[in-house]
């Protein structure tokens, strides 16, 4: 079986790494780290000029690609080079969902998405509901023609930098029940809607989101009543994906550093990458990686699959980057020593993104318990 790139997305790759490499330097980074937004403006103009949030769309969307292999394509390259922008919140599942279930009016607003005008936020994750997707307890009560949305989200990552939320609350069904969910697009600024917003530690912000009696119209609503589950759930395998990709990216990096760290330190008269210990662990780290890559390319390319193939795989995946990346992570900053926690070196940042990363959507113990109740299904 060929896994090579075509030749479009061969293209985005190289224009992409080449665009990063000249313009994410560390330094450009760190400044964007300690900025009050936690994110450049500029970068994400230029970004979106550039095609890579088109990449993330089909083209009935507006763009020109949003398969499983268009996302690992564009998220490999911002793990890659560290970029903190929010590309996973605005793009693959705010817009994503407005792009699955949105009406002819809604769907304008993905091509303000593509064209890098408007952010968006989803609004899903509460304080009791980990990684549960189907633990919604925020309400959407009809009143009239209007509803009317009470309840707190936690984790809302890009929250404060957003002009719309889509916003998932329930209609009808007990606190676990997956029917009875539905999404809304809540401007940032509507009455009732409060944020209180943090910086988080692998880069980027997020906010604690409060919803107190916030009325929308009906027509807010994305889709059929109660019925936005299944969706949400495949944005979720989407982003997953893109998490997979990203921390692939990352450790791709981090293993890039210190193999020339190894060949570049000298103790004794000689790098100390020559030293039979530690040669051995950079080969593991390697030998990990390709099964890493692999597991990569199999979540990429379910991802169109019907839900037990498609959940099956990319749990899978997310389990094993998880491990993997932990152990890349750690390796990596024990083999390079004190240099690697300073935060002017470039894994040190790297190495927060791919430990976090695991934390996001579901860790290894929670993906590792999906895939096994799948499997038995």
């Amino acid at each position: 079986m060929n896994f090579d790139l075509t030749e479009e997305r061969q293209m985005l790759q190289d224009s992409l790494r080449r665009f990063l490499r000249d313009r994410y330097t560390t330094p450009v980074r760190n400044e964007i780290l300690e900025s009050d937004s936690g994110m450049s403006a500029k970068i994400w103009e230029e970004l979106a000029e550039l095609g890579v949030i088109g990449a993330l769309f089909t083209e009935e969307q507006g763009g020109f690609g949003g398969a499983g292999f268009d996302i690992a394509v564009v998220f490999e390259e911002l793990g890659r080079a560290g970029v903190v922008e929010p590309f996973l919140d605005t793009a693959v599942l705010g817009g994503g969902l407005i792009a699955a279930l949105g009406n002819d009016d809604q769907q304008a607003h993905v091509e303000e998405v593509i064209g890098g005008a408007l952010h968006l936020a989803f609004a899903h994750g509460e304080p009791a509901s980990r990684y549960d997707l189907n633990r919604v307890e925020t309400t959407a009560k009809a009143d009239g023609d209007s509803i009317v949305l009470n309840g707190r989200k936690a984790v809302v990552v890009n929250a404060e930098a957003a002009g719309m939320l889509v916003v998932s609350a329930r209609e009808s069904g007990d606190a676990y029940d997956t029917d009875g969910i539905s999404l809304f697009l809540v401007p940032a600024d509507a009455k009732g809607v409060s944020m209180q917003g943090y910086a988080l530690l692998a880069g980027g912000r997020a906010a604690e989101v409060t919803l107190d009696d916030v009325t929308v119209p009906a027509s807010a609503r994305l889709g059929d009543a109660g019925k936005a589950f299944d969706a949400i759930e495949e944005r979720v395998a989407a982003a997953n994906v893109a998490i997979c990709a990203e921390t692939l990216g990352a450790m791709e990096t981090a293993t890039h550093l210190t193999r020339e760290y190894l060949g570049t330190r000298k103790q004794f008269g000689r790098p100390i990458g020559s030293f039979q210990a530690l040669a051995h662990r950079m080969s593991d780290l390697l030998i990990e990686m390709e099964q890493a890559r692999s597991s990569v390319i199999l979540a990429a390319g379910h991802l169109a699959d019907d839900r037990k193939s498609r959940e099956s795989n990319v749990s899978a995946a997310k389990n094993l980057m998880g491990r993997t990346g932990r152990l890349v992570a750690e390796d990596s900053i024990q083999m390079h020593g004190g240099i690697a926690m300073t935060q002017e070196y470039e894994l040190a940042h790297i190495a927060k993104r791919i430990v976090m990363a695991d934390h996001r959507l579901g860790d290894t113990d929670h993906h590792l318990e999906r895939f096994i109740a799948l499997s038995a299904a």
